[in-house]
């Protein structure tokens, strides 16, 4: 009988059937079953447990988890034992330390990465309380964890996160953006991007100079008029 290897495997019409990625089709082994993904722990442990065939799929750029097929028999071992584990005072207290931790470090990002809005933004001292109001509407909408913004990249540093962050709020909340019809051609929404970038960085300039302006005429101004508005209020 030939050994069954651990595989990386894409998904096929057929849900019994794989494809490698030297583009050969296998049957899913009998005995097997399909994990979901969504539990690391127990993924882990079936993936330990022996050969497995784990199933990606590419979707544009991006690369997606389909899920893992492995002996019926390890994936319910894996769950039994992770249930186990799961169900000891111990492990409560390392997960509510964990929780703990986790806290302080977002706490500690969502001050750091306002901070960085606020050097970036640079409002002049005429215009500084509706910087403030600026930084806390950038920084609530950008840093929640799993919100999937630019804020919560690691690939650049947190200051040009926080540039990238100004910029995208002011283009969804100053310019036509969401409303713009963009052709259906590669590199036509960058482009677009640019300009409304640039658009919001001369919105922002005007807010440097110590220099009044009609409010009502200025795109920023009106679209952070409810937000002072409430901050009075409250």
């Amino acid at each position: 009988m030939t050994e069954i290897a651990t595989l990386t495997c894409a998904p096929t019409s057929d849900p019994r059937r794989v494809r490698t990625p030297d583009g050969r089709l296998l049957d899913i082994p009998a005995g097997w079953t399909l994990l979901l993904p969504g539990d690391a722990g127990v993924t882990r442990r079936v993936k330990a447990a022996g050969p497995s065939w784990t199933m990606v799929e590419k979707v544009g750029r991006k690369t997606f988890s389909r899920g893992v097929w492995a002996p019926d028999t390890h994936v319910a071992a894996a769950r039994i034992a992770l249930a186990a584990e799961r169900s000891t005072d111990g492990y409560a207290k390392k997960q509510a330390a964990a929780a703990r931790r986790r806290e302080s470090a977002q706490a500690t990002y969502v001050t750091d990465f306002a901070s960085e809005v606020r050097t970036f933004l640079r409002f002049s001292p005429n215009w500084a309380t509706l910087g403030e109001t600026l930084a806390t509407a950038v920084t609530a909408h950008a840093t929640p964890v799993g919100s999937g913004t630019v804020a919560r990249t690691q690939r650049i540093e947190i200051d040009r996160r926080a540039e990238a962050a100004v910029i995208a709020w002011l283009r969804h909340q100053t310019t036509a953006y969401d409303s713009m019809t963009v052709p259906r051609v590669k590199g036509a929404r960058r482009e677009v991007r640019r300009e409304l970038a640039d658009v919001s960085r001369r919105l922002l300039d005007r807010h440097r100079r110590d220099e009044a302006h009609a409010r009502e005429a200025c795109a920023l101004c009106r679209a952070l008029v409810p937000m002072t508005s409430s901050s009075r209020t409250s």
